[in-house]
């Protein structure tokens, strides 16, 4: 019988089984950690030893989680939400807190938003590490799982356990290389003319298009790409037009030209989502608000 019982389990071994299972490596887990790969190794043996399973198990050139190691991994962010909880009552001091905290956006709101509270949890919170990962179309699981902790997203997914609050409400604007081409003047210029778009997932368009659509209008796409941040290369020095959210002027397109789209085009509002367990938890109610100070900053350009 092994001489570890659950009484030698810590915070810090719940933390190096996640960091292990979502980096899919010892020096992945190391990097994130911000430890040496012999120490993730020793604490493995240690986790091993209290739990009887191998954990990891040699795949290729990688490892990879058993099957006792997913299901540990969902307990764990369960263990550490109650740790946290634990450790940050009503009289939450963000000085003092140590956590790594996930975001979900996609390269538009991360541009806009996140530098800036990068910088705010830097002089307030600097023992809070920022992650950012994409959120493309975000899905519940993301939340649910602890994927991340926040989403900042145009499309909330429903469920009956996310909480939403919108922070803005961006116009769309058509941008162009005006050393190739003027502005379209018209629906039929704009229809006429080859089109940039962003997909996130196959055969998902945008709202933009889904608006369009139910209007019996189609745009012609020669370009489509993964992501905003993508689209300059394709439309400086051609004569493609892409229609996105105005505020991508401020800085992924500043070297673009813009006009009014010359089709009836719908909002784009940007929420913040997140999952009920945090609703009331002091340290992310913190932070929520501290990405919502950020909000008219940044609208205004002076975030």
């Amino acid at each position: 019988m092994s001489k570890f019982d659950h009484l030698n389990l810590d915070g810090h071994l719940l933390q190096l089984l996640l960091a292990v299972v979502e980096a899919g490596s010892v020096t992945g887990a190391a990097q994130r950690l911000g430890v040496t790969q012999s120490a993730v190794s020793h604490l493995l043996d240690k986790l091993r030893a209290i739990t009887g399973d191998p954990l990891f198990v040699k795949s290729g050139r990688g490892i990879v989680a058993t099957a006792r190691a997913e299901a540990l991994a969902a307990e764990a962010r369960s263990l550490l939400r109650q740790l946290q909880h634990f450790a940050h009552s009503a009289d939450f001091d963000p000085s003092r807190w140590q956590t790594t905290f996930t975001i979900a956006a996609n390269d538009f709101q991360r541009d806009l938003l996140l530098p800036a509270l990068a910088a705010r949890l830097r002089a307030a919170a600097p023992g809070v590490a920022l992650r950012m990962i994409p959120s493309a179309i975000p899905r519940l699981d993301m939340l649910r799982n602890d994927e991340c902790q926040l989403v900042i997203s145009p499309r909330p997914p429903e469920g009956g356990d996310i909480v939403q609050k919108r922070l803005f409400e961006d116009q769309y604007r058509v941008f162009y290389d005006p050393a190739v081409r003027d502005a379209p003047q018209t629906e039929t210029d704009y229809l006429a003319a080859d089109h940039a778009t962003v997909v996130y997932e196959p055969r998902r368009s945008l709202d933009l298009d889904q608006h369009l659509a139910a209007r019996g209008i189609q745009r012609r796409f020669t370009v489509m790409v993964p992501a905003f941040s993508a689209l300059p290369a394709f439309v400086h020095g051609t004569p493609l037009l892409t229609t996105v959210p105005s505020l991508l002027s401020r800085h992924t397109l500043a070297g673009l030209a813009s006009c009014p789209p010359p089709v009836t085009c719908p909002t784009m509002p940007m929420y913040l989502i997140w999952h009920m367990r945090y609703q009331q938890d002091a340290a992310h109610r913190w932070l929520r608000a501290q990405l919502e100070a950020l909000v008219a900053p940044a609208l205004a350009g002076t975030a």
